[in-house]
């Protein structure tokens, strides 16, 4: 159904010397993009694809088009009087210990920290909390700026050997280093091209990874990745005789992903085709040449394995039960139609954690946490009295361990640490942050307000006490509305800057999130993603209606899919506000599942080759073609980065190229390429304020607003 017409690529020189079209806009000479000829064709429709050539992120004529660009907007930001004092409060704010729970792996405890400007978190351990902490691993020490990060250290049951991955400026590709946790020696020889893997022990004689073929040479950070394979490597011995366990030709599976049951019993496999909904299966390591059995084949639910009491399975599901419950059933019939429900569905979205030989049901109450313990049975022992109304993670312990580490948050309640004695129920803080802050200065608001079809919808504002709600206040509007992903209260120390100075900070729970289970996720999805859209544009129609700000005032941001989420309101309300930051977006919705690990988004988005319907609904709201010409749109920083292997950086070229092209615009409209990095995870510090800086320096600016004034 589709077909290209490329005619000719062009030569580096030639790139250069055909001049874009500038003239809509009168007041920024933007550095030039060249058009080709490349037209593509869905369904007898023939859409234009100009700046096709930016998908290359490798050439010369793309990297010297990303300089070019970028020297344009570091001197446009470089000239905002106030952008080193943002700079610099972030920095006084940013500069305070960190730490993570502590976790019990042999005879010592590990712990994450980070002492206050530190690129990465350092691990560290001790054999008794609070005294003689010693450095295990330290991710600065890998690369001189911070950009060698580290994610995932896997231990094996013992505690004598650790397996942990690095990644080398953002790229999802992983090389993987074992080490003796005694001497701190490496093992062998490192593990390279592991992508999208967890790592999962197998005594101690070795571990079971994913990964895919590497692409070809030139297209690593690009090229298609489709087949998973999980291997166990056999410690001692050559990556290159991996044996292959699952996936590749025989099995075709977009995702696999591989754990062992705590009593290491059974190896559980998970295998899907897209980001919702996946196959689990089993294999009993118990019996000799046992054969990997499915528990349930197909893709229209989640599910996973909690735990195993001996020969019986605990799976967390949202198999007819759209908010998840959690069942029982043997190993020896696993099939949906002898599970037995143990926690059954509620009203509320429930997951499981487990710990000291308890279940621990943590529930989002209208996006707040509630949490429960209950025994193996199902019957409920307590509910755990949290410290306010917020959010908390970490319920997790071994089986045999009598206390457990959990952190509460909240937006204006800096992550805590608190220790929790599950046998009695009882929770002390732990640890919590010497930050200076106080937060009985600021207010944090849930409201409900109505979309565009009547359904409500519920969203946090946050500000400083005493602010005058005139429609004058510079409000920072943040979602993402995507992929069952849920946004839950938290401190971002990034945000406080922003309150502090005077703005409000608001958070829609916007549909295709999991804020309401499954349900909420798919009105989000497909044919109906017009309704994440339409529920954010409600949002900031709420705020200027209840004159919390007002589209003078107002900056939309979101990354990711958020970024196309930006890119879409930004295209189809140029008027709802005045900033706009589309950050690592998908912006070509007719060639996402082309590129990397696109094709697997599918479940969420559709693709172009669907049906002419499919086609024709992504072709009205994707970024990239949906910008028109002679319109005047927000003051615009589209944020990507040259090594992002997830959402390729294209797709921010072709929308920023596009947008410089044809809009009718006296305000700016640029890109920010951060290179050597990747779609964020592991960004150094240096960086991330650097990055936060620049983006609120834009706003205030843009807003004609200087907060330091």
């Amino acid at each position: 159904m589709k077909y290209t017409f490329n005619i000719a690529i062009v030569l580096f020189a030639f790139l250069f010397s055909c001049k874009t079209d500038t003239t809509n806009n009168t007041k920024y000479n933007y550095p030039e993009t060249m058009k080709d000829s490349t037209v593509d064709e869905y369904f007898g429709t023939k859409v234009p694809d100009p700046y096709s050539w930016l998908e290359d992120d490798n050439s010369e004529a793309t990297k010297t088009w990303v300089k070019k660009q970028n020297d344009f907007t570091f001197s446009y930001l470089n000239k905002i009087p106030f952008k080193d004092n943002i700079k610099k409060r972030l920095e006084e704010i940013w500069n305070y210990e960190k730490i993570s729970s502590p976790t019990k792996r042999g005879d010592y405890y590990y712990f994450y920290k980070n002492d206050g400007l530190q690129n990465q978190y350092v691990l560290y351990r001790t054999k008794e909390l609070g005294k003689n902490e010693e450095v295990f691993l330290d991710p600065n020490t890998f690369s001189e700026d911070g950009t060698v990060s580290m994610s995932g250290a896997s231990f094996t049951k013992d505690a004598s050997i650790v397996a942990y991955q690095i990644s080398e400026g953002g790229s999802d590709w992983r090389k993987v280093i074992i080490l003796d946790t005694q001497s701190k020696k490496q093992l062998e020889d490192t593990l390279v091209d592991i992508k999208f893997s967890g790592l999962a022990w197998k005594g101690n004689d070795g571990f079971y990874y994913s990964s895919y073929d590497k692409p070809k040479e030139g297209s690593t950070l690009s090229g298609l990745t489709q087949y998973h394979k999980l291997f166990y490597h056999k410690l001692g011995t050559s990556q290159k005789d991996d044996k292959l366990i699952f996936g590749g030709n025989k099995q075709k599976r977009r995702y696999l992903g591989a754990y062992l049951t705590e009593d290491q019993r059974f190896l559980i496999i998970s295998a899907a085709e897209s980001t919702s909904g996946n196959e689990l299966y089993f294999k009993d390591l118990s019996t000799p040449n046992s054969k990997i059995t499915p528990i349930m084949e197909g893709f229209d639910s989640d599910l996973y394995v909690v735990d195993n009491i001996g020969s019986k399975l605990l799976i967390s599901t949202n198999h007819e039960a759209p908010n998840n419950k959690l069942v029982e059933v043997d190993a020896s019939a696993p099939q949906p139609e002898n599970w037995k429900d143990i926690i059954p569905e509620t009203e509320n979205v429930l997951s499981i954690n487990t710990g000291g030989g308890f279940l621990f049901a943590s529930y989002m109450v209208d996006v707040k946490s509630k949490v429960i313990q209950y025994d193996y049975s199902g019957k409920k022992i307590r509910e755990i009295k949290l410290p306010a109304i917020g959010t908390t993670y970490g319920f997790s312990a071994k089986k045999e361990d009598k206390e457990l580490y959990y952190t509460f948050t909240s937006f204006t309640y800096p992550s805590t640490i608190f220790k929790y004695n599950i046998e009695k129920g009882t929770s002390e803080m732990y640890w919590k942050p010497s930050i200076t802050f106080n937060p009985d200065d600021f207010e944090t608001k849930q409201v409900f307000y109505k979309s565009k079809d009547g359904t409500k919808v519920p969203m946090f504002i946050v500000y400083k006490k005493g602010i005058e709600l005139n429609g004058k206040n510079p409000t920072y509007l943040y979602a993402y509305g995507g992929f069952n992903i849920s946004l839950k209260p938290g401190f971002d120390l990034r945000k406080l800057v922003w309150i502090e100075n005077g703005g409000i900070y608001a958070q829609p729970n916007i549909r295709g999130g999991g804020e309401y289970g499954e349900k909420w996720h798919k009105a989000g999805t497909k044919m109906q993603k017009q309704n994440v859209f339409d529920d954010f544009i409600a949002a900031a129609e709420y705020l200027f209606k209840e004159k919390y700000t007002s589209s003078d005032y107002l900056a939309i941001a979101g990354g990711s899919n958020g970024g196309l989420l930006i890119g879409a309101t930004m295209t189809q309300r140029p008027d709802l506000a005045k900033v706009a930051f589309p950050a690592v977006g998908v912006m070509d919705m007719l060639k996402y599942h082309k590129f990397t690990s696109g094709a697997g988004w599918a479940s969420d988005y559709g693709t172009s080759e669907d049906s002419e319907e499919m086609f024709k609904y992504l072709y009205k709201y994707s970024p990239v073609h949906a910008i028109k010409e002679g319109v005047n749109y927000p003051a615009t920083m589209v944020t990507t980065a040259d090594h992002d292997d997830r959402v390729v950086p294209a797709h921010s070229f072709k929308f920023i190229a596009n947008l410089q092209a044809k809009a009718k615009s006296n305000n700016p409209l640029l890109i920010r390429i951060e290179t050597n990095a990747g779609h964020g995870a592991g960004t150094p510090t240096s960086k991330q304020i650097e990055q936060v800086a620049d983006r609120y320096a834009f706003a205030w600016y843009n807003m004609g607003i200087n907060p330091f004034e």
